[in-house]
């Protein structure tokens, strides 16, 4: 990998237009003063960062539940899958990772499967490391049947500063792991709903990374 590929990423087409605007009021700030220009170019600097969208390489076993989302597992807890998806009424292991400002924002899909279920919901805008913010912050939820016919749930919660969820799939895709689904701005947060026989491999406080990071396994070895 050459040096310059460590610090420059390729860009997700949803930043173009934000560092364009970024950009172009950095031009008004440099009009005022030099002071306040360099303070644009900094922003501007920021805004591509955000947007970043790096390669990832999965893991190859099979059965592996990836992290959907860079950041920090802020919960592990029992919890009942947004009602919207038509899932049982149990509560699952639900792990939540929250993104910052300064996180990669693309989401990725968690394991193989396909989408049966896309499910939006408007609501508030908490900050998104809270425990209310699965309740009630704006999502976007998604239910994915895993080739073992088990249902997996990835919600995308808007968070304090994030006022936009971006999904780019629909009911019916066949996705692999790690692709790419949706991204939010800016800083928020995912959460994801284990079979009810699965345990998380991570903690709290664990760093993760979007389409790399383990989070569970399925036990394949179930006859169901």
């Amino acid at each position: 990998m050459r040096m310059r590929d460590t610090f420059i990423k390729p860009m997700h087409p949803e930043g173009f237009k934000f560092v364009a605007i970024f950009a172009a009021i950095t031009v008004v700030l440099f009009l005022i003063s030099n002071l306040m220009g360099w303070i644009g170019v900094g922003l501007t600097i920021w805004c591509y960062y955000f947007f970043r969208d790096p390669e990832r390489i999965p893991p190859e076993k099979e059965g592996l539940i990836v992290s959907p989302a860079d950041g920090i597992v802020s919960l592990i807890e029992q919890a009942v899958p947004p009602q919207e998806l038509g899932m049982p009424d149990a509560p699952l292991t639900r792990v939540s990772v929250f993104m910052s400002v300064f996180n990669c924002h693309v989401n990725r899909t968690p394991i193989e499967g396909e989408i049966t279920a896309i499910a939006y919901r408007p609501g508030k805008f908490f900050n998104a490391s809270l425990d209310k913010a699965s309740a009630d912050n704006e999502r976007n939820s998604l239910r994915i049947r895993m080739a073992n016919g088990q249902d997996l749930a990835v919600v995308q919660i808007a968070g304090l500063v994030a006022r936009r969820i971006v999904c780019f799939v629909k009911p019916g895709d066949r996705m692999q792991t790690a692709e790419r689904f949706g991204l939010i701005r800016f800083g928020s947060r995912l959460d994801v709903y284990l079979p009810d026989d699965v345990e998380p491999l991570v903690r709290v406080g664990q760093t993760m990374i979007a389409g790399e990071t383990v989070l569970a396994e399925l036990n394949l070895s179930d006859d169901r």
